[in-house]
């Protein structure tokens, strides 16, 4: 029993004033559950972008407003912000000084703006361009779906910059360790759903 508690979810939620493997796993089955749902939310709007793809009525369409170079920038940005939030984890077991923790987490926060930065720069460019939401039902499509996302990685950085408060203020105790875990889990879905994004929405609106 005790080698199972000790192995619960890979990080150091036991212990004496710590929750117990129960607790936490009630905490990460809510957060499951709210991560299905919105994978609802990004599967409708991925099926309204595959309904309107061709809808361009004389508007721009991927062909002419989609840019390779930037769209791999952006999934380079974001996949590398997931392997640093992956270290943090590491760091969170290890590092008993919670030191390599906050620089992990920090790291995770400037590759998170940055990538918002690059993102609201081709929204710009698009808009400027003539492609804006209003000019044909494709462009409504890729507006309600992609900046969403864009929408969950603000608010994923707030969620970092949140925690990195409660480690300040609290240190690395077992609530601030199960936010951090669910933290990590929705990191790490918004990288899956960009990989969807990059594949489904650039690459076959360059290629196809």
């Amino acid at each position: 029993m005790n080698g199972r508690k000790s192995a619960h979810i890979g990080l150091n939620l036991t212990g004496s004033e710590q929750r117990s493997p129960e607790e936490a796993e009630l905490g990460i089955y809510g957060f499951w559950i709210f991560l299905m749902s919105d994978a609802v939310l990004f599967a409708l709007l991925f099926a309204i972008y595959g309904t309107q793809i061709a809808a361009t009525v004389g508007a721009p369409g991927p062909g002419a407003e989609f840019k390779l170079g930037p769209a791999f920038t952006e999934t380079v940005i974001l996949l590398t912000s997931s392997l640093t939030f992956g270290l943090s984890g590491i760091a969170l077991k290890y590092d008993r000084t919670g030191a390599s923790l906050v620089l992990w987490l920090g790291v995770t926060l400037v590759l998170g703006l940055a990538f918002l930065g690059f993102e609201f720069h081709d929204f710009a460019t698009m808009v400027g361009d003539g492609a804006a939401p209003d000019r044909s039902g494709f462009l409504s499509a890729f507006f309600a779906l992609v900046p969403t996302h864009g929408l969950h990685v603000a608010a994923g950085c707030i969620w970092i910059v949140v925690m990195l408060i409660q480690i300040a203020v609290h240190g690395v105790d077992a609530r601030v360790r199960l936010d951090l875990l669910r933290l990590g889990l929705f990191w790490h879905f918004l990288d899956i759903v960009w990989i969807a994004i990059f594949s489904v929405v650039y690459l076959q609106g360059i290629l196809g």
